[in-house]
């Protein structure tokens, strides 16, 4: 039998490793060899109240990092690299400092990948001059061929993208592009009051294509160029689609 100690070590320790953060009943198992048997009933009769004795208030165990702290914190370290850091980067500046966020709480809070992580930066920098440095730094990855996603492995002419829904106040826009969302996001930003949403994207092979399919299937309700006024069944319809 494990001891009530030894549970609330494990907690503390596995929730350090996943960010300040910690783990749900079934995932701390799997870390840590405890079942629920080892202590429901025994020491407590829910995950939560061992999760508060070890000292995790509720509203921690629901929100983790805030996502704008983790943004800063990701921004910073490109600042200091002068490029957009590698997993290997990102776990050497966390055992350095303490407070540094680790791999997961970043992948959880601005996104799995590297193109949703800059997409998420490019969006946040957007309109802040200060933030220039960073912009021109992710703006160079998104662009070079390491940064897109290889849809096609061979010597195919398809050029694959992105055909996109943002929202802006009550309006929406379909568009299409071949760089990352975010990039387009941000430019799409610097001429409108606010940033706009990205709603849902779809990948393709032929953008202008599907880009026209659904103009031409929402053309009444157009507002102006590529903007729409959407009912919230149109946009379900739209977010049916990933690959087109």
């Amino acid at each position: 039998m494990f001891e009530k100690q030894h549970i609330l070590d494990e907690i503390k320790r596995t929730a350090e490793e996943n960010g300040g953060e910690p783990l749900g009943r079934g995932r701390f198992r799997k870390e840590t060899g405890i079942r629920v048997s080892d202590w429901c009933g025994i020491y407590w009769s829910k995950w939560g109240d061992a999760q508060r004795e070890a000292g995790y208030e509720a509203s921690k165990l629901k929100e983790g990092y805030d996502k704008e702290w983790l943004i800063q914190q990701l921004i910073s370290l490109i600042r200091e690299l002068k490029k957009f850091p590698p997993g290997p980067e990102i776990r050497m500046k966390r055992r350095r400092t303490k407070d540094f966020p680790c791999e997961n709480a970043l992948d959880r809070g601005i996104g799995r990948t590297k193109s949703k992580k800059i997409q998420r930066i490019l969006a946040y920098c957007a309109n802040k001059n200060e933030y220039q440095d960073i912009v021109a730094i992710c703006s160079e990855v998104a662009d070079s061929p390491r940064g897109k996603p290889e849809y096609d492995s061979g010597e195919s002419e398809t050029e694959w993208g992105e055909v996109y829904l943002m929202k802006s106040g009550r309006s929406y826009k379909i568009g299409k592009t071949k760089n990352p969302v975010g990039k387009r996001q941000y430019e799409i930003g610097t001429k409108l009051p606010e940033l706009p949403d990205v709603v849902h994207t779809i990948s393709t092979d032929d953008i202008a294509g599907i880009e026209n399919y659904w103009h031409q299937r929402f053309e009444k309700k157009r507002v102006r160029g590529e903007w729409f006024e959407l009912s919230s069944s149109d946009v379900k319809a739209f977010k049916r689609r990933k690959f087109q």
